[in-house]
């Protein structure tokens, strides 16, 4: 029984000592994956059929709205490591709410470029507008795949499975919160600024 339980605890201490670098691992696999998109995004610009034009307003409104989100996780986290639960669910629920805002706000400024007869596809498609709706589109899905961990996040929090000195989850559900935050602002300044 004293085995069991020791090897128990030993699980838990390997689990816990994995789960920041394996998290680390996939960002950095992330990273690579849309740094060879913007890089084709560069090489591309060289072609003839290369068309500029202005970033939809929706955009920036969702780029305001990300910015926000990170911020309210901090404070969020910074909450619960003061053993302030209500104030931590609260700003946990309000990055949830600005999310979901940034998620709406892609999907206006793809109907944005599209009233502006830029498409992702078909005989009016361009390259340029192709590859900025593709790769905003598999932002999204990641940022989906946050919405989902700060979900997880909460449930949890409803469970009290958090605690100041155990907040593993929640620093995890954070990390990649915040990355995908500033993964949206590079794509942001990147698409900003080379067109």
């Amino acid at each position: 029984m004293i085995l069991e339980q020791d090897l128990k605890e030993e699980l838990a201490v390997a689990k816990k000592k994995s789960a920041k670098p394996m998290l680390w691992v996939s960002m950095i696999s992330m990273v690579m994956f849309f740094a060879g998109l913007t890089s084709a995004y560069v090489i591309s610009m060289k072609r003839d059929d290369w068309v500029s034009f202005d970033l939809p307003q929706a955009f920036y409104i969702s780029t305001i709205l990300i910015i926000a989100s990170s911020f309210t996780l901090f404070f969020s986290q910074k909450f619960l490591k003061n053993d302030k639960r209500q104030l931590s669910l609260i700003f946990v629920i309000v990055t949830l709410i600005l999310g979901v805002g940034f998620v709406w706000q892609q999907y206006v400024g793809f109907n944005q470029l599209k009233s502006s007869g830029l498409f992702f596809t078909g005989p009016e498609s361009t390259v340029s507008t192709s590859f900025i709706i593709g790769i905003t589109f598999m932002h999204v899905l990641h940022i989906l795949a946050g919405l989902l961990v700060l979900l997880v996040v909460i449930y949890n929090h409803f469970k009290y499975k958090y605690k100041p000195d155990n907040m593993l989850g929640f620093e995890l559900g954070a990390i990649f919160w915040h990355f995908v935050d500033l993964l949206w602002i590079y794509l942001f300044f990147f698409f900003y600024f080379i067109r």
